[in-house]
């Protein structure tokens, strides 16, 4: 959802190019029922592309967002020219079924101390990483008009769902995607571990890997001043 990503990114890229923002079904603002499975996301978001009428795009993805991308370049790959994956994994990849199980308390712990949960879910507990996560949710806020709906809970669970069959999935050969790609992530990610994106860059042939310090899974969010220029210059080489 478009509320739930930092403003400065969008904002930032949206200098230079057009910007298309999906809810898959069934969140936010899109109708319908939540896909049980990546793949679903993944063509839902071929099909619509298709109807904007682009014959090619820069696609961007974060966290379940990253899966959806890679699933895309690998099934549709003439559609893509290059790819942006941030705070994500590979399928089958190391942790990503136990996502829910690492979720799950620590929505809770934001429940109990009165914080948004992507305080704990987003940033390292360090000095630096709750001043970056009270930072990046003001900035959540700053959106007044036309917000998001959050997801029912039923599509949340639905999410989890297919979150967790991605991470149990076998892994897909992603020596086929030969486009530029550009991976990002904190260096401690407790959500996505930092080691997947480690893992998408070695297995992708023409893959460059940014590894923020002191930095979890909105990595890109807390260095949202470094990422949006290296994200620009990425898109134009």
């Amino acid at each position: 959802m478009l509320d739930n990503f930092d403003p400065r990114i969008v904002d930032g890229l949206a200098i230079s190019h057009h910007i298309i923002a999906l809810d898959y079904q069934g969140i936010g603002l899109s109708g319908g029922t939540a896909p049980l499975t990546i793949d679903e996301m993944a063509r839902d978001v071929i099909a619509v592309v298709g109807k904007l009428g682009f014959s090619t795009v820069d696609l961007m993805g974060f966290s379940l967002g990253g899966f959806v991308a890679q699933d895309i370049a690998l099934n549709a790959p003439a559609l893509v020219r290059k790819l942006i994956l941030t705070g994500t994994g590979p399928a089958g990849g190391a942790g990503i079924e136990r996502i829910g199980a690492i979720s799950w308390p620590l929505i809770v712990k934001g429940m109990l101390t009165l914080r948004d949960p992507k305080t704990y879910l987003f940033f390292t507990s360090t000095a630096n990483g709750r001043r970056a996560a009270k930072d990046f949710l003001e900035r959540l806020n700053e959106r007044k008009m036309n917000r998001d709906k959050g997801p029912t809970p039923r599509a949340f669970m639905r999410q989890l769902s297919a979150i967790k069959a991605w991470g149990r999935r076998a892994p897909q050969d992603l020596g086929r995607i030969r486009i530029p790609v550009l991976v990002a992530n904190g260096d401690n990610d407790i959500m996505v571990l930092t080691s997947n994106s480690r893992d998408l860059a070695q297995r992708i042939p023409n893959a460059e890997l940014l590894i923020y310090a002191d930095a979890g899974h909105g990595g890109i969010f807390q260095y949202h001043a470094e990422f949006v220029p290296k994200a620009l210059a990425f898109l134009a080489a």
